[in-house]
């Protein structure tokens, strides 16, 4: 049964291939997709990977094997391609938790700051700001940001902390209490208790984790840079306050060192919605797409177009 099932898996990913061919078509997968799919991806990593292979790609169709905030990006960035997600309804929470109505009150209420939105937001929410950020260049776009005023930011709390911290700015978060319910989940006591399991680790973090857990790591950093860091480092062990997906690329990326995540309930169960079959699925059918109104599309594709000069 196992070389049945092993040969099938090899027969998809050729179908795959072949598709991708044909379609003039190309496989976005984000680092904490399942590792089948980040196998037949022609761009694996985090929103910046991501959004860079989105606004260099030739390819007809691009299929984005992400959440919804991702295929937005690159229909804005792409807009006479088709691209599809393989799945329906692939929400990141995040994304959700700041509206048009909240950022449009707090421009009126701070005239002339300037706007930065982490890129885990909708395309009808990036069409209102000056630019969009994500993990792996916060810090610097932050830093040419905002003169003497303080720069509004949205919609994740702890990001909005990470930024502060690291870029010494004046930050007013939109809303107050955004955050990612995945990477918020992971706790200064999970950390301690994993601390005490494993005391010769190192400790790397996203900033979308609490500010108490970024205080107290060797590391913090998008997935992109978790992944150099771990295996430019000298050390050999190391905790991992992230999605366990995470973890489980490290090991793949440098199997001569140990990884352990912090907390093993930290999945994203829509990041991992899209598989193989349902990839081959999508090139075949070319569902579902994803459309983005050329009013929002046009005025997003602005402070996304911001972010790429700034990177």
């Amino acid at each position: 049964m196992r070389n049945v099932m092993s040969n099938e898996h090899i027969r998809r990913i050729e179908r795959i291939e072949s598709l991708k061919r044909e379609k003039n078509a190309i496989i976005l997968a984000h680092n904490y997709g399942r590792a089948e799919v980040r196998a037949v991806a022609d761009a694996v990593g985090g929103s910046s990977r991501l959004t860079e292979a989105a606004s260099e790609t030739s390819a007809d169709m691009i299929i984005v094997c992400g959440v919804d905030f991702m295929a937005e990006m690159a229909v804005v960035l792409n807009p006479d391609k088709k691209v599809i997600s393989p799945v329906r309804n692939a929400v990141c929470p995040l994304a959700r938790q700041l509206s048009r109505n909240d950022l449009d009150m707090a421009k009126k209420e701070n005239p002339g700051a300037e706007v930065l939105l982490y890129m885990n937001s909708l395309a009808d929410t990036i069409a209102m700001a000056d630019c969009v950020c994500t993990a792996a260049n916060a810090l610097p776009i932050a830093r040419t940001m905002g003169g003497d005023l303080p720069l509004l930011f949205g919609p994740d709390h702890n990001v909005s902390y990470y930024i502060r911290k690291g870029a010494k700015k004046e930050i007013i978060t939109i809303p107050d209490s955004g955050f990612c319910p995945v990477h918020h989940k992971i706790s200064l006591v999970d950390l301690i208790h994993a601390r005490e399991m494993h005391p010769a680790t190192q400790v790397v973090a996203h900033p979308e984790c609490r500010p108490e857990v970024q205080d107290h790591t060797d590391y913090i950093g998008s997935t992109g840079g978790i992944v150099r860091f771990c295996k430019e480092s000298d050390g050999t062990e190391f905790l991992v306050a992230a999605d366990v997906g995470l973890s489980d690329m490290l090991r793949d990326e440098a199997p001569d060192k140990t990884f352990y995540p912090v907390s093993e309930a930290t999945i994203c169960a829509r990041m991992k919605m899209p598989t193989l079959a349902k990839v081959e699925e999508a090139l075949v059918t070319e569902k579902f797409q994803v459309t983005v109104p050329k009013e929002i599309a046009d005025a997003a594709r602005i402070p996304i177009g911001r972010m790429l000069e700034l990177s």
